[in-house]
């Protein structure tokens, strides 16, 4: 069992965080490295969030190492002409480090900030879409609507739309997310599936419902973490604002609801108590930062802190040290959509990108409670 180290705060533990993995990786080093891909986009955009902390903390000169490593990451991937290199437009996964370029551009100027904005935003906006309107995951998972793709492509579309006058691009976030929760959300539990098949050809899919079999964290864990982003944009006038916030709120609700003892959440989250599941970091922090965005945002009543608070204690218990370098573990790597077991055998890691991302993502919004 891991510990926190005695007199550390939420900003304390992202430093350490960062500075680990700037020690580990040169910015263009990341991995996958020369891939303009969300692996990537995660961390980043944590460690924006903690540049952003520092600032606010009257410590702007300390957090600017953090803003020229992600400037360094991304003049990596993108050229002098604004071509990003390499990405595949078919995938919602590479789309979402776009959200980067937007503090690049608003600092720089540099037009091909924008150049790559607008063709990653052509992109979504052609993106190929199932019957019911859903945009497929990625080209090799037709008519399949993933959690996961909320996050991929939903605040950036949301931020391009609010910056650069483009309204429908609002429209498409917050319809995206409604139509998942149509499709996805459990009435039973209020937990939403991992995926839908339009088709019901997917292997993993009911026959019924086209539903995958489980709840899984992490892909739960991005919804509230998108769509509230989505509402930093997403005018209170907007006629899908209402929907947008009863969403999360009704599923942050749910997700209460199955908190472990020790405050962390289930790699399959509902069934804490069956053999082989595990409890998972990432997921555990993107929850922890979803509610305390909620209950700044007056969209969960203040108690719900309590609940934030003991998620982020059980996630700090179970780090570990090797020098100064921080060690965040208990981090399902990435995974497909599968069955109970499938889940519960995926390997775990630490300090992969998806689990630095998630833990940065969460002491930045718990920096703000404290």
């Amino acid at each position: 069992m891991g510990v926190g180290k005695s007199g550390m705060g939420p900003l304390d533990y992202a430093r350490a965080a960062c500075d680990t993995m700037m020690g580990r990786f040169a910015a263009a080093e990341l991995p996958p490295k020369g891939h303009f891909h969300y692996h990537q986009g995660v961390f980043l955009s944590g460690m924006y969030r903690t540049y952003l902390l520092v600032k606010r903390q009257g410590q702007e000169g300390a957090g600017e190492r953090y803003f020229d490593y992600i400037k360094k990451w991304v003049d990596s991937v993108i050229d002098e002409n604004g071509e990003i290199h390499w990405y595949d437009p078919g995938e919602l996964d590479d789309i979402q480090p776009g959200i980067l370029l937007f503090p690049l551009l608003e600092r720089t100027g540099d037009p091909r900030y924008k150049k790559s904005l607008d063709t990653l935003l052509g992109h979504v906006w052609s993106f190929r879409r199932n019957e019911a309107g859903g945009f497929w995951h990625k080209n090799r998972c037709p008519n399949q609507m993933w959690l996961d793709g909320l996050y991929m492509a939903g605040p950036v579309s949301a931020e391009y739309g609010h910056r650069f006058g483009r309204p429908e691009f609002l429209d498409c976030a917050a319809e995206q997310a409604l139509l998942m929760r149509k499709m996805t959300e459990d009435k039973n539990t209020g937990l939403w599936y991992h995926a839908w098949d339009c088709s019901k050809e997917a292997e993993w899919a009911d026959p019924q419902t086209g539903l995958a079999p489980e709840f899984w964290g992490r892909s739960i864990g991005w919804v509230p973490v998108a769509v509230l982003d989505e509402l930093d944009f997403l005018p209170e006038e907007h006629p899908l604002y209402p929907d947008m916030c009863a969403l999360v709120r009704d599923l942050l609700t749910a997700v209460c609801r199955w908190q472990s003892n020790e405050g962390r959440w289930y790699q399959v989250v509902d069934k804490g108590q069956q053999e082989g599941n595990w409890l998972e970091n990432s997921c555990s922090c993107l929850f922890v930062a979803a509610i305390c965005k909620a209950v700044r945002k007056g969209l969960l009543d203040e108690s719900y802190l309590e609940k934030a608070r003991a998620g982020y204690d059980g996630v700090i218990r179970s780090l570990t040290w090797e020098g100064e370098d921080l060690q965040i573990g208990n981090v399902c790597i990435g995974t497909g959509v599968g069955d109970y077991r499938h889940y519960c055998a995926r390997p775990v890691s630490v300090n992969d990108l998806h689990g630095v991302g998630a833990f940065l993502i969460m002491c930045a919004e718990m920096g703000q409670e404290t």
